[in-house]
């Protein structure tokens, strides 16, 4: 028996040191939320502070033991739960849930990276201003995750991913060291930029302990329409439509396919889906407007006029009031849930140029219904920014299970090399954990990838900071 666990204790406190020998249940922290991996963890330690992180990390080092962080553990790609060899330490950042600081004048927070994004996008908003990043697990996941996995989320094509919200980082370096650079400065120009280094790196080169935030100034009014479209095309001819109508008021636009749309209709009828039957996609789109509700409905209406008038939309539904609008977005975010609901399927988190999305989509779901017939499209994402969530159904009747132990590794190469064909990337916004490291070396280039092993050695030559994850050895 190691004494690690031990000298753990002496770091964070009895409470906070779980192991099985002391009959603690230790699956929540081992099992990611999708089911597909379970492992096995050493113990699982939950330090209170960016110290107790660091020298947690030093005694693992001495020990030769590997160290996995976790947030919430909501991720897509199995890169925060143990592997199954029972000598890993699991670190959990939970208990570093403060809010350190809000420099209003400076459009700033300082948070902790236990903090849950909901929790921060709500002390934002006590202040009077916004945190824009938001995903469908928001009330779960933490600021450390969204930063080690560089999240995206509905309001990347006006704020940016979660690498640019970030001014600022604390970490701790796989030496058992602090970086202190939390400052809030929007120019810094003294030499490598370390806080893009560690900014989705999932926990590989460093363990994200807090992070200045960039905030903005919250807008006068948000308005949300919900559009029945012709085609894929016609969803790219919307989204340049509305960027020249709306500029940078336009803070998302999203696209759902027929199908997707139809699994939230079936398995969550309450919700009152509009318009899907109409047309093959609906977009979803938010106008963020400084100036006032009259002005945001007028530029609007306008944009929406014009967009009928080209043919691009077949019909439209503005939201009359925030719980109307709140309702709409409570259905695309739904669409993961009702696809779960629907038996396992293949997940895929792919960009393309936007350009390039319409004939992406029509050449592959064309191979996949050739290759695999039956086969169900799942097809939504952020059109907006280039994301697509472009999963794949069994064919209806069939053994969900099967069908994907039999043909997920076969469903990914017809996906990725189409990816890869139209000048895109396997991942937009999951990362790549341990379910996408063994693919990754035939889709990314060579000398990327090279200089990445360099990076890793250099700032983690033990190996111990999640290890096997988006670098295989």
């Amino acid at each position: 028996m190691t004494a690690l666990p031990g000298q753990l204790r002496a770091i964070v406190g009895e409470a906070h040191v779980l192991t099985r020998d002391q009959g603690d249940d230790l699956s929540p922290w081992e099992q990611d939320w999708r089911k597909r991996a379970r492992g096995r963890a050493l113990a699982v330690v939950r330090p209170g502070s960016a110290g107790e992180v660091a020298a947690v990390v030093q005694a693992c080092a001495a020990a030769g033991h590997g160290i996995v962080p976790q947030g919430g553990n909501t991720g897509l790609v199995v890169g925060s739960v143990p592997d199954d060899s029972g000598t890993q330490v699991l670190l959990s950042l939970a208990r570093l849930n403060r809010v350190r600081e809000i420099d209003a004048a400076n459009l700033t927070m300082t948070a902790e990276a236990g903090c849950v994004l909901q929790a921060v996008q709500a002390a934002a908003d006590r202040a009077g201003l916004l945190f824009p990043l938001s995903l469908a697990a928001e009330g779960s996941c933490t600021i450390g995750g969204n930063l080690a996995t560089n999240a995206g989320g509905t309001q990347v094509l006006r704020y940016g991913n979660a690498r640019d919200l970030c001014l600022g980082l604390e970490v701790v370096t796989a030496a058992g060291d602090i970086w202190h650079g939390l400052g809030g400065l929007r120019k810094d120009n003294t030499g490598y930029d370390l806080r893009d280094l560690f900014v989705g790196s999932e926990g590989t080169l460093g363990i994200i302990t807090a992070a200045t935030l960039r905030l903005h100034p919250r807008p006068a009014c948000r308005l949300t329409a919900w559009a029945a479209l012709p085609s894929l095309e016609a969803a790219v001819g919307l989204l340049g439509l509305a960027q020249r109508h709306l500029g940078a008021d336009l803070t998302g636009f999203e696209v759902m396919g027929r199908f997707a749309l139809s699994l939230v209709d079936r398995h969550m009828p309450q919700l009152r889906v509009p318009l899907w039957q109409q047309a093959p996609f609906c977009v979803l789109l938010e106008n963020s407007d400084s100036e006032s509700e009259a002005h945001a409905r007028s530029r609007f209406e306008r944009l929406l006029a014009s967009a009928l008038e080209d043919g691009l939309v077949n019909d439209a539904v503005v939201a009359e009031s925030l719980q109307q609008a709140r309702q709409l977005w409570h259905i695309r975010e739904s669409i993961p849930l009702a696809q779960a609901e629907e038996g396992l399927n293949i997940k895929h988190d792919i960009s393309l140029p936007v350009s390039r999305i319409p004939a992406f989509c029509a050449e592959t779901d064309a191979l996949l219904q050739r290759e695999i017939p039956g086969v169900r499209l799942v097809n939504f994402g952020h059109l907006g920014d280039g994301n697509l969530h472009y999963n794949v159904q069994a064919p209806a009747g069939g053994d969900p299970a099967a069908f994907l132990r039999e043909q997920e590794e076969r469903v990914n190469t017809l996906v990725f090399d189409q990816v890869s064909r139209h000048g895109g990337s396997i991942s937009a916004e999951h990362g790549i954990g341990s379910l996408k490291a063994g693919t990754l070396p035939r889709y990314k280039d060579p000398v990327a990838l090279e200089l990445m092993r360099r990076i890793k050695q250099a700032l983690d030559p033990q190996g111990i900071l999640n290890p096997h994850r988006v670098l295989l050895p």
